[in-house]
């Protein structure tokens, strides 16, 4: 099954349910990737899809830690459910060890030196981890790897 079709199963199911949190997400993100498409000007492959909802979990993210600066613990919270909704549909995610090993290969086949050389290091690592990490995570774990070398 295609993940749009899961989007379109999940949401009429949300409906039926009343789950409105969850109505609610899947209709903002059936939009964004309706944009996409629209602005691809063809189908999406689930590459594609994925990347769209990682965009979109990244802004969740970034909206958590803005309302928990500003106190509002109650719109943080929101934005965690939303999170969480959206995390379902993305892969698992590769745990710390599991994302140490693919980039300490990665380094190695990239042959860095040092931190200088993260941009040549990332631009290998990303497509790997695509969607099984958060970038930011990756990036500092990265960062932390090749200043020990």
């Amino acid at each position: 099954m295609s993940l749009l079709q899961k989007f379109d199963d999940d949401l009429k199911v949300a409906i039926k349910t009343s789950d409105k949190l969850k109505v609610s997400v899947l209709r903002m993100a059936k939009a964004a990737l309706k944009n996409r498409q629209i602005e691809k000007r063809g189908e999406l492959s689930e590459d594609e899809i994925l990347s769209v909802i990682s965009m979109l979990s990244k802004q969740r993210r970034e909206s958590i830690e803005q309302f928990s600066k500003g106190g509002r613990d109650d719109l943080a919270d929101k934005e965690r459910q939303e999170l969480e909704i959206l995390q379902s549909y993305m892969p698992s995610q590769l745990t710390p060890e599991k994302l140490d090993r693919i980039i300490i290969d990665t380094i190695k086949e990239s042959s860095a030196q040092g931190i200088k050389d993260i941009g040549k290091v990332m631009s290998l690592l990303m497509p790997r981890v695509k969607g099984a990490a958060d970038g930011k995570v990756v990036n500092q774990r990265v960062k932390e790897l090749l200043e020990k070398i």
